[in-house]
């Protein structure tokens, strides 16, 4: 119980200082592409995102269908790619992060294996840029793959950007997220190494007997069960930035905490916290979840 109540303050204080950085970035902070700040537009998009979209909410669509215009990188492992954004926005977003880290403002880390990269809720791109891309682009995907993880219910994310470089971060251990899906998208720079790597889901023995090894392509995403067991192989030369959005459906999480795979007891926390709620969100079929 006291461990229980140490890490409840403990993100509590996250949470506080999370806002605070938020607000000094908002009153201080002068963008370098004020762009990127508007509301995610079809031209950040690449033309075969858009087409898997516009299939996906069409009258008749289904999983077959949609497999043929994506790139299944493992039908075991269920892992799809496909590419995201266009290599202009890319560049543009990555002109936007390089300027942000080079300012004085302080920075909150994208997570608790990660040491460099931005929260993009902290930098002021999650209502513009993560959010429709999850609500109007993603979902309609992930409803016809992950039917079975809440694809068709995600009601919140956790959205941030990671670095690897020479100095810095070079490579992730194993872990699996926190979150039902996971969307990863490689946004440059030059760099050789830094590939992918998947086992099975983390509740089974010996996970990673035979881990998948899958290349980043700029501008590419892949989209993973958030517990599957993943990681990134050590960078060998250059500088590689992903955007990594931790997609959550309270329907699922409601009913088993995906971390330690029980009941989860809530607490109250400002924003999305971890992605729970205390009601069951509205015409949810939770047998189609079973």
């Amino acid at each position: 119980m006291v461990e229980l109540e140490q890490e409840v303050e403990r993100r509590r204080r996250l949470g506080q200082e999370s806002a605070a950085r938020k607000a000094l970035i908002a009153s201080s902070y002068h963008p370098a592409r004020s762009d990127v700040y508007s509301s995610l537009q079809d031209g950040a998009l690449a033309s075969e995102f858009l087409a898997a979209v516009e299939y996906s909410t069409s009258s008749g669509a289904d999983l077959k269908g949609l497999l043929q215009r994506l790139e299944t990188v493992s039908e075991e492992k269920r892992i799809y790619r496909l590419p995201v954004f266009t290599a202009s926005f890319c560049q543009a977003l990555l002109q936007e992060l390089e300027h942000f880290e080079q300012s004085d403002l302080p920075k909150g880390r994208p997570n608790t294996m990660n040491n460099y990269g931005v929260l993009l809720h902290e930098l002021g791109l999650d209502q513009p840029l993560a959010t429709p891309l999850r609500e109007r682009f993603l979902q309609p995907l992930t409803a016809l793959l992950y039917p079975d993880c809440g694809g068709g219910w995600l009601d919140s994310h956790r959205a941030f950007v990671v670095k690897y470089a020479p100095g810095q971060d070079r490579e992730l251990g194993c872990h699996y997220d926190n979150a039902e899906l996971t969307l990863n998208v490689c946004l440059g720079k030059t760099f050789t190494g830094g590939a992918l790597y998947f086992g099975d889901l983390f509740q089974v023995p010996s996970a990673l007997a035979r881990p998948l090894e899958v290349e980043h392509v700029v501008g590419q995403g892949i989209l993973h069960r958030g517990g599957q067991l993943h990681g990134a192989r050590p960078l060998c030369t250059g500088e590689r930035w992903n955007l990594v959005v931790w997609l959550r459906a309270s329907a699922v999480r409601n009913r088993l905490c995906p971390m330690c795979c029980r009941e989860p007891q809530l607490v109250d926390d400002e924003g999305f916290g971890d992605g729970f709620t205390r009601e069951e969100p509205a015409s949810v079929d939770l047998c189609a979840l079973t």
